[in-house]
């Protein structure tokens, strides 16, 4: 009955804002495709939710970035903010317990966008498959806006 959802690996906004490729991501790392491929996206809200239907199988201690293994194997990682890691948890809540399943939409992590602004940290968030040894094949929806939990940011085949 779901195989339909399964065949079109959607990955839907985990944040609202506007969808960069990720060589607009100011940091190598990122840019450079060395974590994973994906896109970014230039953070316009508070509440940063799941992408995916998956279980939530880690958020870092200072709750800046989060993974999802997907179902299908594919493993998601959600990265608020570049060198965010930096303010050691400030500014960011935690909403979801690691290791529980979510469905897209579940809020994962709250975060005060003005505090981290003034701290001097960009909110580009890169959204990323990173065992892309899985995959054959992605397609990503940069250059528009997206709300959380609705649009899809880039869809992929597995090998």
């Amino acid at each position: 009955m779901f195989d339909v959802f399964k065949k079109n690996n959607s990955v839907i906004a985990p944040i609202c804002g506007k969808v960069l490729d990720l060589s607009q991501v100011p940091d190598d790392v990122f840019a450079g495709k060395l974590a994973g491929d994906g896109v970014a996206i230039e953070c316009s809200d508070d509440t940063i939710v799941s992408p995916v239907e998956g279980t939530l199988s880690l958020i870092f201690k200072t709750n800046h970035a989060f993974g999802i293994t997907v179902d299908n194997g594919i493993e998601l990682l959600v990265h608020i903010g570049i060198d965010t890691v930096n303010l050691k948890g400030e500014g960011f809540e935690r909403l979801a317990k690691e290791g529980s399943r979510v469905k897209v939409g579940d809020p994962i992590i709250k975060i005060n966008r003005d505090f981290i602004k003034e701290k001097g940290y960009s909110l580009i968030s890169p959204v990323l498959i990173t065992n892309m040894e899985k995959i054959k094949e992605i397609k990503n929806n940069v250059d528009i806006k997206v709300t959380a939990g609705k649009d899809t940011i880039f869809t992929y085949k597995i090998k």
